[in-house]
């Protein structure tokens, strides 16, 4: 079996742990790298894992290594690695879930040749649908790309990009659910203008996301076609869609995903 590391026990790191563990990986395969010890001995007692403060340590015998710190956090990790002895006889890799950390950033830190994918995954990895998209670097191969998309498949979707798309990704699906949140939001306050309660009105706007969702996945009808079908001529739901079109939502989503992306760029620069 693969042996996977993971480097920081945050809601990142656990949401991983924990949608492996679901889809059979053995607990022996695990082990995870938390500086805190409280922290550290709930990850332990809840998984039933090995759990430890030494990066270099629980790197060495492992065949995924993967990265779940914050961007900030990155190069001190990376400097704790040399410490490991990589790239040595075992089929190694680095898997960071770092936003804006480039490959290029990551491989001049390890030893020659040293294979890093980057990942740009999602907070609906915590309920096991997240959205992550693997972006790989100079040195990794098509299998140990396959390795990594497994892995992620535990928690949700994935999906290979190059890393130039990155910030595109980010802009689209790593910011993506607070975009969701917002409109759900104001769905809800709305509906509490016009008489509901708050209670029902979350129940009615939830409810009908994640089917909506679901009727997109399951359907194989594209969003405008299923969007059609819902709009009557001169009915209740083509009235409420011409007053979205006249607040220029389209336009609205556009500039929020430009800017988005922008920002991911300039992220990425500084660190750099």
């Amino acid at each position: 079996m693969t042996r996977i590391a993971v480097i920081g026990g945050g809601r990142i790191g656990e949401a991983l742990i924990a949608g492996l563990l679901e889809a059979g990986r053995a607990n022996k395969d695990l082990v995870v790298v938390e500086p805190v010890p409280a922290r550290a001995e709930l990850l332990a007692d809840r998984f039933g894992i090995r759990a430890t403060s030494d990066i270099a340590d629980a790197a060495k015998t492992a065949h995924l290594i993967v990265i779940a710190v914050k961007p900030n956090d990155v190069d001190g990790v990376l400097g704790e690695l040399s410490k490991a002895e990589l790239g040595g006889d075992q089929d190694q890799v680095l898997v960071s879930l770092a936003a804006g950390v480039t490959t290029a950033r990551m491989e001049a830190k390890l030893p020659a040749g040293f294979p890093v994918v980057r990942v740009m995954s999602n907070t609906p990895m915590l309920v096991g649908q997240g959205m992550s998209a693997i972006a790989p670097g100079r040195y990794a191969r098509k299998e140990q790309l396959g390795l990594v998309t497994e892995m992620l498949d535990a928690v949700g979707k994935t999906v290979t990009v190059a890393e130039s798309q990155m910030d595109a990704v980010t802009a689209v699906s790593g910011s993506g659910p607070a975009y969701f949140f917002l409109i759900v939001e104001a769905m809800i306050d709305a509906s509490v203008g016009l008489g509901l309660t708050r209670d029902v009105a979350a129940q009615l706007v939830t409810q009908t996301m994640l089917g909506s969702a679901a009727l997109l996945e399951e359907s194989g009808q594209a969003a405008p076609e299923l969007r059609a079908a819902v709009t009557s001529p001169a009915g209740t739901t083509a009235a409420g869609l011409r007053e979205l079109e006249r607040g220029a939502v389209r336009s609205a989503f556009h500039d929020a995903l430009e800017a988005a992306k922008r920002r991911s760029a300039e992220l990425g620069a500084a660190g750099d």
